[in-house]
């Protein structure tokens, strides 16, 4: 049990006996959460993680697992076993409603419902499927960030957030993604970058509302009718928010959306 409060760096908070899981996206820690869980903390057990190689875990269990999806999934199943979760909502950001998406398909007796936050199946265009990337985009996404991390930070924080987020905001974000190992995030985004799970959508059981931004910079708005379409048992809601951190940038119709949904039978 020790071992997994300092290897993801798990943090629990709040009152209640519902527990909700929330989990960063890449390039991000827990503290990500911090304008969306006070609004929790009285009716639910909420528990927040960094996944390992991020914020405050133990760096020392990176590894090659975790330069494929299945790491990432892994440290979502072993916190829900260590801490001998059920019914757990899992509120993913970005890459993370992908990997609670194949936590719930391993294990869909441990989910209850789970919160898609700016998801994506796939990032890359494909024919038809308009992800939104290319793979130059790409490719100069990985070399910018082994050439100059601190330059990479500062273009994407702004750029991810989009528009509407005022320089403090950036700036904060920016903080953040400067803190990570430039090694260990140059993975991740590679990870994410190049993920594909548009196969695994129908198999999924658990109940889920996706939440996607007006005009996300990162994700096109056609991606959350796609995952609506093609996850089944799913709810979709389009966000006034712009960009791609609403809880962030917009965290009160977040907050609004997400406990909307939680209360429904």
């Amino acid at each position: 049990m020790n071992s997994i409060f300092s290897r993801n760096h798990v943090t629990i908070l709040g009152e209640g006996k519902q527990v909700i899981l929330f989990a960063h996206g890449f390039g991000c820690e827990q503290s990500m959460w911090k304008q969306i869980t006070p609004a929790f903390e009285k009716e639910y057990r909420l528990v927040l993680f960094d996944y390992v190689g991020a914020g405050k875990s133990d760096i020392h269990a990176y590894d090659a697992n975790y330069r494929s999806i299945e790491g990432y999934v892994q440290d979502v199943l072993l916190i829900i076993e260590q801490l001998q979760l059920e019914d757990v909502i899992f509120v993913g950001h970005s890459v993370s409603s992908m990997i609670g998406m194949l936590a719930s398909i391993r294990q869909p007796e441990k989910f209850k419902k789970i919160i898609m936050i700016g998801p994506s199946p796939c990032y890359m265009n494909d024919g038809d499927y308009k992800g939104g990337f290319e793979e130059e985009d790409v490719q100069e996404l990985l070399k910018m960030m082994e050439m100059n991390f601190t330059g990479w930070a500062s273009y994407m924080a702004p750029f991810a957030l989009g528009e509407s987020s005022t320089e403090k905001t950036a700036e904060q974000l920016e903080n953040v993604f400067v803190s990570q190992d430039p090694h260990i995030a140059r993975e991740f985004a590679e990870v994410t970058f190049r993920l594909d799970c548009r196969d695994q959508l129908s198999k999924m059981t658990t109940p889920s509302l996706i939440l996607q931004c007006a005009d996300d910079s990162i994700v096109p708005s056609e991606i959350g009718y796609y995952l609506h379409a093609h996850l089944p048992h799913s709810q979709f809601q389009l966000l006034k928010a712009k960009g791609h951190y609403p809880h962030i940038s917009h965290p009160e119709e977040t907050i609004a959306f997400v406990k909307d949904y939680i209360k429904e039978g």
